[in-house]
């Protein structure tokens, strides 16, 4: 991807992670002994086309000051929302106030705060791929198994052709000019989004899908970080 503007990192974490059965967010959780969020972070921060990196949080964070990133590139931290959504607004919006920042050129990198197993090679790919497209891009995997659709009372209604199916994943790369309005159209409208391609995809977009890694998991559930670990030091060990 050639590069005559500025890649911003986003990441939105200001959920309190409710399924995780925990009194600390997920995003705060010790995986190998670091938090799940410096994981997510230090990963973005350290591909060289990315600029500079935004953290959405919660007011009334208090971990974090825990967070130690090892990057000498710009690093803000912004209120986040209600929502996801509304914490990736909230940061993107927040880019205006940046004299480095170009709305016209510049593009942004959205990644989930939970997935701290991103491949540094996943997203550079993301970066040529997508960059190429004038709509963006973002991670994705193919659906693998066999989906059901279910009943009110958790019987089988369907079963769902998978052939065209991907399963989402993060980063997620558009032009901030493109994503703002179509996130901020969605706001207006009050639709809960989970990931910024559906924002898109609203406004009448069609983001590219990028190989992405099986790897790159989401933490939601207290098992999922023995997973993390072991994804994380099997891709330390094969290096």
């Amino acid at each position: 991807m050639s590069q005559p503007h500025n890649i911003w990192a986003v990441v939105p974490a200001a959920g309190v992670g409710r399924r995780m059965q925990s009194s600390v967010p997920k995003q705060y959780l010790k995986l190998n002994g670091v938090p799940v969020l410096q994981h997510s972070v230090q990963r973005l921060l350290d591909i060289p086309a990315v600029s500079a990196l935004v953290v959405a949080i919660s007011p009334h964070d208090s971990h974090w000051h825990s967070i130690n990133i090892e990057s000498e590139k710009l690093m803000l931290v912004t209120e986040g929302g209600a929502e996801r959504c509304n914490s990736v607004l909230n940061a993107l919006e927040s880019l205006q106030q940046q004299a480095a920042f170009n709305a016209d050129q510049d593009w942004v990198l959205v990644h989930d705060a939970v997935r701290p197993c991103v491949r540094s090679s996943d997203i550079e790919r993301l970066l040529v791929e997508a960059g190429q497209h004038p709509e963006g891009g973002l991670l994705a995997i193919r659906v693998r198994d066999t989906i059901k659709r279910e009943n009110a009372d958790t019987t089988v209604a369907e079963t769902v052709v998978r052939e065209d199916l991907w399963q989402a994943l993060t980063p997620q790369l558009f032009p901030w000019r493109l994503l703002v309005p179509a996130l901020r159209t969605a706001s207006k409208n009050q639709q809960i989004l989970t990931d910024e391609s559906s924002a898109m995809e609203a406004a009448g977009y069609a983001p590219k899908l990028v190989l992405g890694s099986a790897d790159n998991i989401k933490i939601t559930q207290p098992e999922d970080i023995q997973m993390a670990e072991h994804f994380i030091d099997a891709q330390y060990e094969s290096r």
